[in-house]
């Protein structure tokens, strides 16, 4: 059942409103029922209604009246509680630190903060970390792995689609040991607008209709924190091959994983459904992800499934020939990938129902 509010509505703002992410945050807020959008700014749209940024929110009345600002963090930091931060990795930290010192809560979109060393960052990212000292603070806000810590976070590096794609099945699968932490090779393809909103000439329509190609290889960004997590979880350093692909869809991700097993009868297969690393605790919202029934062999992650929901499917196939477990996942990029995340995210951090605004 979706979330009733039952007290005051926590005030938020998103810095960065007028993107792909952006705009899927307001929508989330506009109808979320213990949020109140208090802010929005966008330096190109200042002074513009959000109804006539998004004709497609103008039935709000709240669309009607807020209007555009410039960033500014010290004016945030007084109409909001917690600040939505969707903006370019390098960006985002110069508003995170005075709006952290203002006493909000910042759940950051952006790269800034996801990685716990500087030189990671400085290396894959090719300049020098704006705010180091808050590496260290920053909770990694992947909901299903840093559940508790984000409860009481200050500061929370939401992961894109990407990582969340790959992280989200290959952890479970590296805690409980079903595969070994070497071999593992993630192929992915996303929508194009996991690019964001920009005129680029590889992003016009001609460009990409009718046309997949590879692009990142073989060092995308993203690899540093999906390698950082999946070290975390395997207790010591993973190192994997990871091809990106864009493809010609608005939005909606897959994303395959083939991994080494560890011990064949440990691992996923007939007659071992015992084991189930996938599976949800039944005390807590299965909405974030949901398994395919893989042991009819019939179902598999589709993204038509998953497009404008926050759930993550997820299905696995053993090859005896190989001796691989190829894993694979369909997420949306700007839901359960960018800003569904942090919407979860924010319901954490305020103690409301995970579901919260994701129903």
């Amino acid at each position: 059942m979706p979330a009733q509010a039952t007290g005051p509505k926590v005030p938020v703002a998103i810095v960065g409103a007028s993107g792909y992410s952006g705009e899927e945050l307001v929508r989330l807020l506009l109808n979320h029922p213990l949020a109140e959008l208090a802010a929005v700014t966008s330096r190109q749209q200042a002074g513009q209604t959000v109804a006539q940024v998004f004709p497609r929110f103008g039935s709000h009345p709240r669309a009607r009246a807020l209007r555009f600002s410039e960033p500014n963090a010290e004016l945030l930091a007084r109409q909001a509680r917690v600040v939505f931060l969707a903006l370019p990795h390098g960006v985002a930290a110069e508003y995170a630190v005075p709006l952290l010192k203002s006493g909000c809560q910042v759940i950051d979109l952006s790269a800034d903060f996801r990685l716990r060393s500087a030189a990671v960052y400085r290396d894959f990212y090719a300049h020098e970390h704006p705010a180091p000292e808050l590496l260290g603070t920053a909770v990694y806000g992947l909901p299903e792995v840093y559940r508790e810590a984000i409860r009481g976070a200050t500061l929370v590096a939401s992961p894109g689609c990407y990582p969340t794609s790959i992280l989200l099945p290959v952890i479970p699968l590296l805690r409980a040991r079903v595969v070994r932490p070497t071999g593992i090779i993630a192929n992915a393809l996303s929508g194009v607008s996991g690019a964001g909103r920009k005129a680029e000439l590889d992003y016009l329509f001609v460009e990409c209709n009718e046309s997949v190609r590879p692009y990142g290889v073989p060092r995308h960004r993203h690899l540093s924190e999906i390698e950082q997590e999946l070290s975390v979880a395997a207790g010591e350093p993973v190192t994997i091959q990871f091809t990106p692909h864009l493809i010609p869809v608005n939005r909606g991700f897959s994303r395959r994983s083939i991994s080494n097993r560890r011990v064949p009868s440990r691992g996923p297969g007939p007659g071992r459904r015992s084991r189930k690393p996938w599976a949800p605790r039944t005390d807590r919202p299965t909405l974030q992800s949901r398994s395919c029934d893989c042991s009819r062999g019939k179902a598999l992650p589709d993204t038509k499934n998953v497009v404008g929901t926050n759930v993550l499917e997820l299905a696995w196939r053993v090859d005896p020939r190989t001796g691989r477990l190829v894993v694979m996942s369909a997420e949306d990029n700007l839901v359960k990938g960018a800003s569904g995340q942090a919407i979860q995210t924010f319901n954490i951090l305020c103690g409301f129902p995970e579901t919260a605004g994701l129903l």
